[in-house]
């Protein structure tokens, strides 16, 4: 497996976005925020078949053959007409906030009209005003295909301006035989065998959910005495060596070469590293773990909205999810493509629609949990804090 040079939920550098969010609520900048009102502008969409869609890199379904074509835009443009300009430009969460945060604080335009983010990004978005109310009866694939365990996360409730691009399960994954046991709980990555073989994750909203529920915290309705609890932890592990290093996703690097043992992982990558090491397992651990997306928002002023959201639900055709999830590996938001893939011809595409890693059955779900985001007013302490301890 080789090291990314990329993680599609970014580590936290500094404070960055957090720092702009948290200073704009502190000294009380109205025109930072957009009422709903006023985020629209002249839609170009009739005259204009076009839609400027950005998103990570390696995270769309490419042709065997040529990885130029991506078959799944390919066949949004051959039925609708509509072109797509797709760039992979968005390698940090907090580096894209600061591209377009600019343009969007002064009411003007970025450029984009669909963008993927991780949800405590888009929460950023969300709050701030600078995402568009999508216009459901465009989108009857997103109203009836939509994970009903994604609807309405506490950023955005019934899913207004966000819909998941793509999901995934922040848990544990280890080597077996190496380690010699099993892992079932996140207390198992404390015991002393374990010393100097464990990473986790160096980004805020990236680790804490998984050390949270470690300690029986429901993360849907986390406190910051939650918080600090878990820093207070992580920082004994850190002074007893425990801890190897924080990591981005070099984490699989590390895991796939011996040098841990158990780690916070990512489902998607996960299924991946399995591929090449059997002996590798990932475990949702007894106490629970955190279920998240990175998801489609259109900025303000997007000058093809209407373009936007017919490729938006195009991707909630069960039969293109489908698609998209045999490609990316991470929990698909469809729950009806399991369906799909289950019906391949191929063997192994057909094997993906038994694999819980992409569609969790109902005894996983009942031990994943949505976390609420972190407030603009938590943030700053809190990445203070954090990142204090990990060295950012």
């Amino acid at each position: 497996m080789p090291e990314l040079p990329f993680t599609r939920r970014s580590v936290l550098r500094g404070l960055g976005a957090a720092g702009l969010v948290s200073a704009l609520a502190g000294c009380g900048v109205p025109a930072a925020y957009v009422p709903e009102g006023r985020r629209g502008g002249p839609d170009r969409s009739g005259r204009d078949k076009s839609v400027s869609f950005s998103n990570w890199p390696l995270y769309i379904d490419t042709d065997e053959e040529d990885e130029t074509k991506r078959p799944t835009l390919e066949s949004f443009s051959e039925r609708t007409g509509i072109a797509v300009r797709y760039t992979e430009e968005i390698n940090d969460n907090d580096e894209f906030f600061g591209k377009v945060g600019p343009a969007l604080m002064n009411h003007q335009e970025t450029g984009h009209d669909l963008v993927v983010v991780s949800d405590w990004m888009a929460a950023r978005f969300v709050h701030l005003g600078w995402a568009q109310r999508m216009d459901r009866s465009g989108q009857s694939n997103v109203a009836r295909n939509l994970d009903p365990q994604l609807r309405s996360p506490a950023f955005d409730e019934g899913r207004l301006h966000t819909v998941p691009w793509q999901s995934g399960i922040t848990g544990i994954a280890y080597n077996r035989k190496a380690l010699g046991r099993e892992i079932r709980s996140v207390k198992d990555l404390w015991q002393p065998d374990l010393a100097g073989k464990v990473t986790l994750f160096s980004g805020l909203d990236e680790s804490f959910a998984l050390l949270m529920q470690g300690n029986g915290v429901d993360v849907t309705r986390w406190t910051e005495a939650d918080f600090h609890r878990v820093c207070d932890q992580v920082e004994q592990l850190v002074k007893k060596k425990h801890i190897r290093r924080f990591t981005g996703n070099d984490y699989t690097s590390d895991l796939s070469k011996g040098d841990v043992l158990a780690c916070q992982a990512y489902s998607g990558d996960a299924i991946q590293l399995q591929a090449d090491n059997p002996d590798i397992e990932f475990v949702i651990p007894e106490e629970g773990a955190e279920l998240w997306a990175e998801s489609l928002l259109i900025p303000n002023l997007a000058r093809h909205k209407v373009n936007a959201e017919a490729l938006i639900d195009h991707y909630y055709d069960p039969e293109v999810a489908a698609e998209l999830a045999a490609s990316v590996n991470y929990v698909c938001p469809v729950p009806a493509a399991r369906e799909v893939l289950a019906a391949a011809e191929d063997k192994e595409t057909a094997e993906l629609a038994e694999n819980p890693l992409i569609f969790p059955d109902e005894d996983m779900r009942k031990r994943l949990a949505v976390a609420r985001d972190i407030s603009a007013a938590e943030r700053r302490t809190l990445a203070k804090r954090w990142n204090a301890i990990v060295g950012l």
